[in-house]
């Protein structure tokens, strides 16, 4: 069943509300407009690069903002979680700027960010709904399933080592641990982002995206994974390598 929450429709009971059918044709068509143009941008890096995620990171701020400061909450506490949105925005924007920044992994390394955070999402989904069974965290996300998220994280596995060597002389070996390590990640951010709006009784961050919601509904794994995936490259490549610390070992 499709969940609609009372923010969803104009307030009228007599409302005609999407089926899933439908939601998952428009969750489809945004696809396949927005993750060419984020290839698009990566493959030129530099100032399209830097404008692309800048973009989606004052549209996350801009729905943080207006999910925390909405008539559910409650004013104590309010600063602390403008604060903490403006650190989750800034890490969507740095994060990636300092991968793609390395000249020698930078491109490889954003290419598979998303493959694994696009195959994590859609292989979880399908086997989910297709497979069923036990909940993985049902107080905070009830739909997703153990299914889901082990086919999701296996074929991640599976399709990133398949680009990797499409991509370049990877180790196998290596870039099966990386993708193991940031489907995972992808997934709790899912899941981190699913606990945060059920804090502020919303199903989704905004209506940005057809099918998907805000642009933070459509961003949450990929935030957790390329922060992720930043800061293992920094710690083992430093700011000029971090793409490469991230891919190389």
């Amino acid at each position: 069943m499709l969940e609609v929450s009372p923010e969803s429709g104009p307030g009228n009971a007599e409302s005609p509300l999407p089926t899933p059918s439908h939601n998952l044709f428009l969750r489809i068509a945004s696809a396949a407009v927005l993750a060419p143009l984020a290839i698009v941008v990566a493959w030129i890096g530099d100032g399209p690069f830097a404008a692309f995620w800048s973009v989606a990171a004052i549209a996350i701020l801009w729905e943080w903002v207006t999910l925390v400061t909405g008539p559910r909450n409650v004013p104590p506490g309010r600063w602390f979680w403008i604060t903490g949105g403006a650190a989750y925005a800034g890490g969507m924007v740095l994060a990636p700027i300092l991968l793609r920044a390395d000249a020698s992994c930078g491109l490889s390394a954003m290419l598979l960010l998303f493959t694994i955070v696009w195959s994590t999402d859609i292989f979880a989904y399908f086997t989910g709904r297709a497979i069923g069974g036990p909940k993985l965290v049902p107080a905070i996300s009830p739909k997703k399933t153990w299914s889901g998220a082990i086919a999701g994280t296996f074929s991640a596995i599976i399709v990133a080592v398949v680009v990797a060597n499409w991509l370049g002389s990877f180790d196998k070996g290596t870039i099966a641990v990386v993708a193991l390590f940031l489907s995972i990640m992808a997934q709790l951010g899912d899941l981190f982002e699913s606990w945060i709006k059920r804090q502020f009784g919303a199903k989704d961050t905004s209506h940005l995206i057809p099918g998907h919601g805000g642009v933070m509904d459509r961003l949450d794994g990929f935030w957790a994974a390329v922060v992720a995936g930043c800061l293992v490259g920094l710690l083992r490549g430093g700011f000029d390598n971090s793409a490469r610390g991230l891919l190389v070992w």
